[in-house]
This record gives structure tokens, sequence and C-alpha cells, in this order.
């Protein structure tokens, strides 16, 4: 088996910027909460087969938090980056921002956490994937967070497996 060369943080973050328009919006003019969220995965797969080398699977999301509305016209910036990586999984963190290109006026908007698998040719989770080189106090921060989320996550797995 070849071993897998860790990887920095910065070698897989991914920015996409996506221009709103009529076909985003839900029945109140704004962005829809579901189109938000099917970008925010879509930079979160890209971030995750950047990092892992493997094609990637969405197997849960962390809390998605809505702070502001977003309009038509604005440019929504997705912002994504690994977190945290296991034997077979990543979290990668997702930040949006929304940028009123009239007044300049830029809005955080929503973050959230994918956890991403990353899948074999034969469609089963592989057995290792580049480790994470944390190069900065934020990133060890953001990685200190994940691995608490992780251990929530494990948890809660336990209570539904034991109820059920």
């Amino acid at each position: 088996m070849v071993e897998k060369v860790a990887k920095k943080v910065s070698e897989s973050v991914v920015v996409m910027n996506i221009l709103m328009n009529q076909n985003h919006v839900n029945l109140f003019g704004k962005a829809h909460g579901g189109e938000i969220l099917k970008l925010a995965d879509e930079a979160a797969y890209v971030c995750a087969c950047k990092h892992s080398g493997f094609q990637c699977v969405t197997a849960s999301i962390d809390k998605v938090d809505f702070y502001s509305p977003v309009n038509i016209g604005d440019l929504l910036t997705i912002e994504a980056c690994v977190n945290l990586v296991g034997k077979s999984s990543m979290e990668i963190g997702v930040k949006i921002s929304a940028e009123n290109l009239l007044t300049g006026e830029k809005l955080h908007t929503n973050s959230c956490y994918f956890t991403m698998v990353a899948l074999n040719k034969e469609g089963k989770p592989v057995n290792e994937i580049s480790g994470l080189i944390l190069e900065t106090d934020e990133q060890k921060r953001r990685n200190n967070e994940a691995r608490i989320r992780r251990e929530n996550r494990i948890e809660e797995l336990k209570k539904r497996s034991k109820s059920a």
C-alpha cells in the first residue's frame, strides 16, 4: 500500500464565487436556502477531493446557520477548507458571504460543517487518506473544535444505537 503524504490545509482550500440571479431565489425573492446548501456541498466536495485524491460523498452536515439573507445580484463567496482528517473521512468547514456589488457591503451569511467520506473505485470508504498539516493558530483552533464535534457525533450515534 502506498503511504499517503500529509498535506497542508492551504493545499485544498476552495473559493467559489457565484452571482445570485433569479434562478436561485425562493418565494420571497431571496436566495433559496436549499440552493445555498447545494453550492456549499459542491465546495466541500471539491475541497475533500483535492485533499484526499479520491471521489468523496457527503456523510453529514453539522448545524447550518443562516445569519443574513442573500439578494439577487449579490456575489456569493463560498470558502471551504479541511478542518480534520480521519481514516476515510474529513470535516470540511464552509463559510459563505455575500457582497452587494453596488455598495461593496459584505456580510457573513452562512457557516456549516460537512463530513465527507473518500471512496475507492468500488464505492467503499478508503483505508487511509492524507494527514493534515496545521500551520496557523486558526487552523489548530478549527482542528480542535472539529475534534469536539466528531466526538459529539460519535456519542450521539452510540445513544441512537442503544435506543433502537
